[in-house]
């Protein structure tokens, strides 16, 4: 479809089952999830193993083809720090331990892993060497970035899509590469807004909600359903 048809009432109710469905089974796999979240087709989301933290105004993005998944074995742990942004088909794989600070957003198809999964003499051995990650505040992780066991990614870096990132990335920089490398410098001074500027908005929720009713005040029940079964071109 090109447009949203559906009437915003319909929308709403969309919105409630939603809501419903992270209160009793999502909200419950998580050690802590904090508050103002967004999930998106969460029954897209796989949850295996804990602890997992979930910080405030965090937005999980995924559906039915591009699942989110978050697994933790052994001595592992995932912590996830507020305003950050998950995209669809990320997975995080701990043993050890990884911690994704505040307004970090991870684009989509990425993997973070902490560790190597099979011993690499012993290939029995089922979680091998692990050591921990670290993303710390503001960090950009592209699409289909590999993060490996033991980085940290230094505060407002970015790592450009398809990167390795085998080693540690100081704060401020541009990555990019296969092993990751530093290209690049982030300018000082010139501010940086991040994602809870965006969302520290008390009016945000009544503003979106407004703005849907006037984008979807001339969609039907029946123009909806025709669309649906019977889609034309344009729609």
């Amino acid at each position: 479809m090109i447009k949203e048809h559906r009437p915003h009432y319909i929308k709403r109710l969309f919105e409630w089952h939603q809501r419903f469905y992270i209160r009793h089974f999502i909200e419950p796999q998580f050690t802590q999830l904090g508050k103002n979240y967004a999930m998106l087709k969460p029954w897209s989301i796989e949850i295996y193993g804990a602890p997992i933290r979930i910080g405030d105004s965090v937005h999980l993005i995924s559906n039915s083809e591009d699942k989110i998944r978050f697994t933790v074995l052994g001595e592992g742990s995932i912590e996830l720090g507020d305003y950050v942004l998950i995209c669809p088909s990320v997975r995080i794989s701990s043993a050890a331990s990884i911690k994704i600070g505040n307004n970090c957003m991870v684009a989509s198809h990425s993997y973070l892993t902490d560790a190597d999964w099979h011993g690499i003499y012993d290939r029995t051995q089922p979680i091998g060497n692990a050591s921990p990650i670290v993303l710390e505040d503001n960090v950009w992780i592209g699409d289909s970035v590999l993060v490996c066991k033991g980085v940290t990614i230094g505060e407002n870096s970015i790592i450009g899509a398809g990167a390795v990132v085998a080693s540690n990335i100081p704060a401020n920089s541009i990555a990019v590469g296969n092993p990751a490398k530093v290209v690049k410098k982030l300018d000082p001074d010139i501010p940086l807004v991040t994602r809870k500027e965006l969302l520290d908005n008390p009016k945000l929720e009544q503003q979106l909600l407004e703005m849907d009713k006037r984008l979807l005040s001339s969609n039907s029940f029946w123009g909806w359903l025709r669309t649906l079964f019977m889609p034309k071109r344009g729609d």
